[in-house]
């Protein structure tokens, strides 16, 4: 009882403040080279505590100094999976894609969902970027830049075989076709499924760096998958996939990802 007295308001706030920040850091690097990172971390932690309560005052010594120098380490070594997790955490969640009524988004949606269904049927290869917050300028100037109308018309053009722009990907910014032909980072994640090609592991790299949301139509298989935050979900059906995009894009929530999580585990890696 002593000791419940002794607890104050404060130190409960800052207990679940200190639980809150190593969940979500966990969350950030889960499935990456950081993930046994951080379990190292949290093992040497312990070991240190350990060693202090049992004056084992030279093991203390050496792990208090590995420490140390292992913080300029982590820095040089872990720098892209570290600049990721700075950028998810500095995104806003405030700001939305499109600044324009639902049903152009919708008739957006539409667009892309006919023309990843018609891909899909013919084995026509297609990479489909959609930017939201992050801007991804950079990218589009790696392509041919336009200004042209979502259809899927123009979507199945540009990426019909031995066309000049169908080798690439298309950004989609403001409800417009900004660029084609477009060049994405690869993912630096090693431990993909082997199957996985150029285009996915482009639409992975791209979502990694960024929140965009990436449509990916696999030319040996034709199953469509759709990428957000580094995960990507395959085998989709064009209902599907019009759920993932109208739930992900739409500027009528605050959690609008949060309601993606529950179908999407679903599906995941579903062959």
């Amino acid at each position: 009882m002593q000791f419940v007295k002794m607890v104050r308001p404060n130190d409960i706030v800052d207990v679940l403040i200190v639980t809150f920040v190593f969940i979500k850091l966990a969350a950030l690097v889960k499935e990456t080279r950081a993930e046994q990172l951080l379990k190292g971390i949290i093992i040497l932690l312990l070991a240190t505590q350990a060693s202090a309560l049992l004056q084992l005052n030279t093991i203390n010594f050496i792990l208090r100094n590995t420490m140390q120098v292992g913080v300029v380490a982590i820095l040089v070594v872990f720098q892209p999976e570290l600049r990721r997790a700075l950028e998810k955490v500095g995104r806003s969640t405030f700001a939305n894609l499109f600044n324009v009524e639902n049903e152009n988004l919708d008739e957006v949606i539409d667009e892309i969902v006919k023309a990843a269904n018609f891909m899909s049927k013919e084995r026509i290869g297609a990479l489909i970027v959609i930017e939201r917050d992050t801007k991804i300028g950079d990218i589009i100037r790696t392509g041919i830049e336009m200004e042209a109308k979502v259809s899927a018309e123009l979507l199945i053009n540009i990426f019909i075989p031995n066309t000049p722009l169908h080798d690439g990907a298309v950004i989609i910014r403001e409800n417009k076709i900004k660029a084609a032909a477009c060049l994405l980072p690869l993912t630096q994640n090693e431990y993909l499924n082997k199957e996985l090609g150029t285009r996915h592991r482009a639409a992975l790299g791209i979502t990694e760096s960024s929140d965009a949301v990436v449509v990916v139509v696999s030319e040996e298989s034709g199953k469509i998958s759709f990428t957000l935050n580094g995960d990507m979900t395959r085998n989709l059906t064009a209902e599907t996939l019009k759920k993932a995009l109208l739930k992900t894009l739409q500027p009528d929530g605050k959690s609008r990802e949060n309601h993606l999580k529950v179908w999407r585990d679903k599906l995941k890696w579903k062959k």
